[in-house]
């Protein structure tokens, strides 16, 4: 039995799951309602994939959409722990990613990546394809660039199939190989969702070239399997593997009982697999998968685990969104809302904003109990969705509407237990009079949720919300089900880290003196300011810049102290308005949470442990503290750079914790040239590089590079060019 390392996939936050060829729309579609994918894939065989996958490992992981135009050109392989392609047809996937795809797609498995191909999948990633051999409307044979599967995958397994169609669809029994799986309680035979997929002929006979069989179907099949029946087999590639299915263990069944304890009517969400799609033979094939979820699951866990990912063994549900929670100091929300009065509609009595991506409905606390405060959104959603309450169903979360509570004094802690309000105001007021600078704005005006989508797509893209709403405005959340990183990326965002997004106001006027871009750099010299003066013994906390906004931390398990691991990430987006720019600066910071990297509070044990004996007493680390730190010190770095630019004395600040001064590297983009790091210019921030030449002298040509169009992979001492 084989499987992967998993110390060379712990650095790899990202799960990709391929959606076809047509590019993902922005960010108004939620991260688990997929563009209508094209060239391949299916819609459902999208969203299953995006939903198992983000129940299983999201406490780890960030599990995202990708195009193959991403997979062709984005920087993806060095941050990504596994690649999924799902179910559909795999010619198309042969026309988009033939050639530099693929070969993308090899290198990142031969490195140590891991691949999962479920059925179209499956078919793609083996050395020969062969479906429904004969039938003229059907057949597709010819081999395969990737090819972790020596052999032929060869379908469909059993009669019937049809593209669009549940015709072919069945509940197929699997006999699973226990030998090989390693985690947690497996079943010893499980049906699974079947429609179209494969054999993998022979695959026991390549065990001398790493493939091992997971499961094997246990009917008689309606093509020739060679020796055995494989379904599911695991390939060794390089230092990394592939897992591929001829079945669907990713398609979502909710299983649950209602009334007595027998499993008589299980209760299916409309968006998952409607059983009553295609007359009563399809029902009794749903009835038979849902009766055996749970041993699915604990199947497909175990794939996962074999592939070297860590899985959330509770097997979790994503949770639903809660209320949010509008409060202001010292004015009330109610103050707040009198901006927004002129894009609030009345409905049978209730006031909503409606706006480009979500709805919100304006509570007050007065109409509502304080039990309802602190639960979360009704679990009936919105009755224009056709989703029922079952909390497996698949959410499209842009449909739900945002139920927002306005506070005219500061929410009690019971109306939001997981953030003290009255705590965060109060750091707020004491950091405020620290300050060298008049500072007023940042953190008065507080959008707070249990559970939300993202705190920067909250704003950033509700712009009728956005343009009339205060410097300052800060979002803030416990958990998000759908956190933004640059590019494709998305950040992790587990309960205990802080999360929040800002709202600078930055005046035309400004820019010749101040540029909006260095609005990054300021946030990442103000995270790691405020870290460093949270409090007494916090100025030796071990965190770093990495250009051009990341925040790095000396890992403390590393027994050599040198190795460095991100803990923060930083977006910033900006709408040209009128005669301003309003930037939403979004902030994730792994503070307290164990995972996926490391966080503020395990560097803080190990600094605890390293300072004298008078020092152990160090503060501990909460969340609405650190928060009004963090905007206090921006604020304050804000409104110096409003009146002085991005001067000589910012510079020293942002080079005061910075990894890079004078390290040598290798410029990608300009034939492999060494390169000596020197800083950034003060006009827009650009990476300053002077060219090495014999004995590692200085030649005198430099270079100023763009942190859009060149990414610094500072641990192999390359600087890339994006594409």
């Amino acid at each position: 039995m084989t499987t992967i390392n998993p110390v060379l996939l712990s650095k790899r936050l990202n799960v990709l799951v391929y959606s076809g060829a047509q590019t993902y729309p922005d960010w108004k579609k939620n991260i688990l309602t997929p563009a209508t994918p094209g060239n391949g894939t299916t819609v459902e065989a999208v969203r299953h994939c995006l939903y198992s996958l983000r129940r299983l490992l999201a406490a780890n992981y960030a599990v995202i959409p990708v195009t193959g135009e991403m997979i062709i050109n984005e920087p993806w392989t060095a941050s990504c722990a596994l690649l999924v392609i799902p179910g559909g047809a795999d010619q198309p996937y042969c026309k988009t990613l033939n050639g530099a795809g693929n070969r993308r797609i090899s290198q990142f498995v031969q490195r140590g990546g891991a691949y999962l191909g479920f059925c179209a999948g499956g078919y793609y990633a083996s050395k020969r394809c062969e479906f429904e051999v004969g039938d003229k409307k059907l057949q597709v044979i010819g081999e395969r660039e990737l090819a972790f599967f020596p052999g032929t995958c060869r379908g469909g397994a059993f009669p019937g199939f049809v593209y669009d169609s549940e015709d072919g669809a069945r509940a197929a029994e699997l006999k699973v190989s226990k030998s090989a799986l390693s985690s947690g309680a497996l079943p010893d035979v499980f049906k699974c969702y079947y429609n179209g997929g494969g054999v993998f002929v022979d695959a026991a006979k390549y065990a001398d070239q790493g493939v091992e069989v997971l499961a094997n179907y246990t009917e008689e099949l309606n093509v020739d399997s060679g020796e055995g029946a494989a379904a599911v087999i695991h390939c060794k590639v390089g230092e990394g593997a592939a897992i591929l299915t001829g079945t669907h263990p990713e398609f979502v069944f909710s299983a649950k009982p209602v009334d007595s304890g027998e499993l008589t009517k299980p209760r299916f969400a409309a968006s998952n697999l409607d059983r009553d799609a295609d007359g009563p033979g399809y029902r009794k094939v749903v009835d038979d998968l849902a009766a055996d979820d749970e041993p699915r699951v604990d199947f497909l866990k175990a794939c996962l685990t074999k592939l070297g990912l860590r899985v959330n063994q509770d097997s979790s549900t994503i949770p639903s969104l809660s209320r949010l929670h509008l409060s202001s100091n010292p004015q009330g929300g109610a103050g707040l809302i009198s901006e927004l009065r002129d894009i609030i509609t009345v409905t049978d009595g209730q006031e909503y904003i409606k706006d480009d991506v979500d709805t919100f409905h304006l509570e007050q606390p007065s109409s509502i109990g304080m039990k309802d405060l602190a639960e979360s959104l009704p679990e009936t959603v919105n009755e224009n969705t056709d989703q029922g309450s079952d909390a497996d169903r698949i959410v499209d979360y842009n449909s739900v509407v945002k139920n927002v509570v306005v506070h005219d004094d500061i929410p009690n802690p019971k109306s939001t237990p997981y953030f003290n309000h009255h705590a965060f105001y109060a750091h707020l007021k004491e950091y405020r009079s620290q300050s060298k600078e008049v500072i007023q704005h940042f953190g008065s005006n507080i959008l707070y949720g249990e559970v939300v989508t993202s705190t920067s797509t909250l704003l950033e893209k509700n712009t009728q919300m956005l343009r009339r709403l205060p410097q300052g405005f800060t979002a803030t959340a416990t958990v998000q089900v759908a956190g933004r990183g640059r590019g494709s990326n998305v950040w992790v965002s587990p309960s205990g880290q802080l999360m929040f997004s800002t709202v600078i106001r930055h005046s035309v006027e400004d820019m010749s003196r101040a540029p909006v871009v260095f609005i990054q750099y300021i946030a990442a010299i103000a995270i790691a300011q405020g870290v460093k003066s949270y409090d007494k013994g916090y100025e030796n906390m071990p965190v770093k810049l990495k250009w051009p906004n990341d925040i790095y931390a000396l890992d403390p398990t590393d027994p050599t102290g040198k190795s460095y691991t991100k803990i923060t990430g930083i977006l910033v987006n900006a709408h040209y308005s009128s005669s301003e720019y309003i930037a939403v600066v979004g902030i994730g910071i792994n503070a307290l949470n164990p995972s996926p990297t490391t966080s503020l509070n395990a560097l803080l044990s190990a600094l605890t442990q390293q300072q004298s004996a008078k020092n152990k007493n160090l503060a501990p680390i909460t969340l609405e503290r650190l928060l009004a730190r963090i905007l206090t010190t921006f604020e304050a770095l804000y409104t110096r750079f409003l009146r002085t630019g991005f001067d000589s004395e910012f510079l020293d600040m942002y080079y005061a914790d910075w990894l890079h001064m004078d390290q040598i590297v290798t410029l990608e983009a300009e034939g492999g040239v060494r390169a000596r790091i020197k800083g950034i210019t003060s006009d827009y921030g650009l990476l300053v590089a002077e060219e090495l030449g014999w004995e590692d002298r200085a030649t005198g040509k430099r270079w100023e590079l763009q942190s859009d169009s060149n990414s610094f992979d500072f641990f192999k001492g390359l600087v890339k060019r994006k594409i």
